[in-house]
């Protein structure tokens, strides 16, 4: 209750600031014209001084010191549709609260509140749920290495060298999120430029007609996510029609499906967990991002995972037979995003993955679910896990910044990373 008092009093005290400050600066000059979508409220110079204000290291000490129950009341006092619209719109969804000059005081009172609040008060870890004994700065040397040889592996294309994984959609998309995971400025921050040329070669690999991003289902659905965690971040305004026409391909192939799920192409009448799973999540994604994603498609993939689902609580990959943990932490990371972590399918499923070693054939594939379906699933559980991984990455990685895998050294790499990555949180998608 305490922590909810203060909260309103640093919005209260926050829109006063900008009505005042609005009321003070009012200019006969015409209105501004309509800002472009994405367009942020402060100047390009301006958002690149804020961002190098704290080290990323710092951020992280920061995102530890609210755990992830107040973070994410703080998320939900807005819904995601009207956290896009915000970002999107400007100054002109929040009337209000006056001119520009209202907005920015609004925005930079409310985040020195918060800012003061977390760092002065002397007990403030104690209001908070989740506490961490992680290093934060031994994860960040660890990420930022890792973010540094994708970074000089890339091609001018947008791709990776590391053919023929490289130049799959899916591990470009894998590579772009691991990158937006760190928390760095899109348009402006230091992985702004890779950013933009992996997002370049995504939507060049889109068929201009039906928007299927390759050549196999696995492609699009991971290209779609990292679309859908793009969009209303970077200022691109290819990325919008784009991730419509994305969703839209997953819907009517999952329509035309007769088990009401997905294989590795769209016209395929059969379906996997595998696959599915790529598509339920960028179908989340979507959702998070403002794009209409019909709740009963949303139903029929769920009634798939339930038939796959196998006595011992894992999943099948085409039956309900021969589990593993890869495929338990698809379906655990799908029914949590579902908010179905109270049934009985998702509980059955978390506890065979928490006793279920991984399959160290799909190392990297499993620790990007895996990561996930632990921090969805119980806070201390992902604890006790996430430090494990962190040794084991640290003690794995090359000194090159990389790690190897069956798929190549790309998606190896940005796997790996994007386990790491719920240390951080700043993806929509990695919302409790």
């Amino acid at each position: 209750m305490m922590f909810a008092g203060l909260i309103f009093l640093f919005l209260i005290s926050s829109l006063w600031a900008g009505k005042a400050l609005a009321g003070m600066k009012r200019s006969p000059s015409p209105q501004p014209s309509p800002p472009r979508r994405g367009r942020s409220f402060f100047s390009a110079a301006t958002r690149l001084q804020l961002s190098n204000l704290s080290s990323a290291t710092q951020r992280l000490q920061l995102s530890n010191l609210f755990g992830p129950t107040r973070r994410c009341r703080l998320s939900n006092l807005f819904s995601a549709r009207l956290r896009l619209c915000i970002y999107q719109r400007g100054w002109r969804t929040l009337p209000l609260l006056g001119e520009r000059a209202g907005v920015r005081a609004s925005v930079f009172s409310l985040t020195l509140s918060i800012f003061i609040f977390g760092f002065l008060s002397a007990n403030a870890q104690e209001l908070f749920v989740e506490k961490s004994d992680i290093a934060a700065k031994d994860v960040e040397r660890i990420y930022t290495k890792g973010l540094q040889f994708l970074m000089r592996n890339q091609t001018s294309e947008g791709n990776w060298k590391d053919l023929p994984y490289g130049g799959e959609p899916a591990v470009v998309g894998f590579s772009v999120l691991s990158m937006l995971a760190h928390g760095d400025d899109p348009n402006f921050g230091p992985y702004s430029e890779s950013i933009r040329h992996g997002l370049d070669f995504i939507l060049k690999q889109a068929n201009p007609k039906t928007g299927y991003i390759g050549k196999t289902m696995y492609n699009h659905g991971f290209a779609t996510l990292a679309l859908a965690e793009a969009y209303g971040m970077v200022d691109d305004a290819r990325i919008g029609p784009a991730l419509l026409k994305a969703v839209q391909l997953i819907l009517t192939s999952q329509a035309n499906n007769p088990l009401g799920a997905w294989r590795y192409a769209p016209e395929s009448p059969d379906a996997d967990t595998t696959v599915s799973g790529a598509q339920m999540v960028a179908l989340f994604a979507a959702r998070n991002a403002g794009i209409a994603v019909p709740e009963d498609a949303i139903e029929k993939g769920l009634k798939f995972f339930a038939r796959m689902q196998t006595a011992e609580g894992g999943f099948g990959y085409s039956s309900p037979a021969g589990p593993n943990a890869a495929r338990a932490a698809i379906g655990c990371l799908v029914l949590s995003l579902a908010k179905e972590k109270n049934s009985k399918s998702f509980q059955t499923a978390f506890e065979y993955l928490k006793k279920t070693p991984p399959d160290q054939n799909y190392g990297q594939y499993y620790l990007y679910y895996a990561s996930q379906a632990f921090f969805q699933g119980s806070p201390q559980a992902w604890q006790v896990w996430n430090r494990k991984n962190i040794a084991t990455l640290k003690a794995s990685q090359s000194a090159e910044g990389n790690w190897e895998g069956q798929f190549g050294s790309t998606f190896a790499t940005s796997a790996s990373l994007l386990s790491l990555a719920l240390n951080y949180r700043f993806l929509p998608i990695y919302e409790r």
